[in-house]
């Protein structure tokens, strides 16, 4: 018998239930792999679609076109657009905001104190330079598997806007709480000196010092991001929008601005504190879990203070004996 347009042939009467297995299975195949990759496509992190149209698809066209260029879901493929995006984004990112920092809010007053290095401010820069290249090549497998649909993070509010306003209240006290022990574990005798110690040669930090980590520090102190969206559902752009927030923070406690002397927030007043006495105020967004765990340090804001008497009219020849040392 004739069967009609988009079904599977009917057999003839004469022909054995198993003979069609394969043929159906074939079909079911298709089926799956076509509904795996839409899936893929919809899940895929909308960052990397928009550049698969502006740039990527000619890039590995004329790369690699018979490999490559020919599937946007390939592995190999996202993990090295993966790796080019952040990389590019994380250095964007910290010269364009530590740089507005430095020029409109940074007081140059700080330059005068007798413990900033020789060249500190390129030694800074340098150092993040040098590392960010390490540290997105360990941070890209992670976001390779959030790009790949491993992770809770959703398109829309499935939940509710309500449940996605939550969503930056829950991530900001999840990874607040986490980077204080994963910070407070990097001041342990036995890994100080052997990773954080490169972000402590900062005593008075600059903007520029913000990121100026060793690689593996920056990558554990990354980790409580990731770690969130493999735990709980939030929305992807709201994701996004948390990571460029946590950058601009990191680069705001570490310019001297002090937001909040000795309240809830930790301002770059307790995360100086930090960077002179080492052991106190190692939370990143607030002061609750060092009030808690004992750490919490008060600002010594006189010591802090740039424009303290011992150092009026050192300024311009202390900053010549540090070039000529140099």
């Amino acid at each position: 018998s004739d069967s009609k347009e988009g079904l599977l042939p009917v057999p003839p009467p004469h022909t054995h239930p198993f003979l069609l297995r394969p043929v159906a299975l074939g079909a079911l195949r298709i089926r799956k792999t076509s509904a795996r990759c839409q899936s893929l496509t919809d899940r895929m992190d909308i960052v990397i679609q928009v550049e698969d149209y502006l740039f990527f698809d000619a890039l590995y066209q004329t790369a690699s076109p018979d490999w490559l260029g020919q599937d946007r879901e390939n592995v190999y493929r996202q993990f090295i657009s993966i790796y080019i995006t952040v990389a590019t984004f994380g250095v964007l990112l910290y010269g364009i905001f530590s740089g507005l920092d430095w020029f409109f809010f940074f007081d140059r007053a700080y330059l005068n104190d007798p413990k900033i290095l020789p060249n500190q401010v390129r030694r800074e820069i340098m150092t993040t330079l040098g590392s960010i290249p390490f540290m997105t090549l360990l941070t890209t497998p992670v976001f390779l598997a959030e790009v790949r649909g491993y992770s809770k993070l959703t398109d829309g509010a499935p939940y509710g806007i309500g449940f996605e306003i939550f969503t930056i209240f829950s991530f900001l006290m999840f990874t607040d709480m986490m980077i204080y022990w994963i910070h407070r574990g990097l001041h342990h005798p036995l890994i100080y000196p052997h990773v954080h110690k490169t972000h402590h040669l900062w005593k008075v930090p600059t903007p520029w010092a913000s990121h100026a980590f060793h690689p593996l520090d920056g990558f554990l102190q990354s980790t409580p991001y990731h770690m969130y969206a493999f735990l709980f559902p939030m929305n992807k752009f709201s994701y996004l929008i948390m990571f460029v927030f946590v950058n601009m923070w990191t680069i705001s406690i570490h310019d001297g601005v002090y937001v909040s002397f000795d309240g809830i927030l930790n301002s770059s007043a307790h995360h100086a504190e930090h960077h002179r006495l080492f052991n106190y105020n190692y939370g990143q967004y607030l002061t609750l879990w060092d009030r808690l765990f004992g750490t919490h340090r008060y600002p010594d804001h006189k010591a802090l203070d740039p424009h303290r008497p011992e150092l009026a009219g050192k300024g311009e020849k202390m900053a010549d004996t540090k070039v000529k040392a140099a």
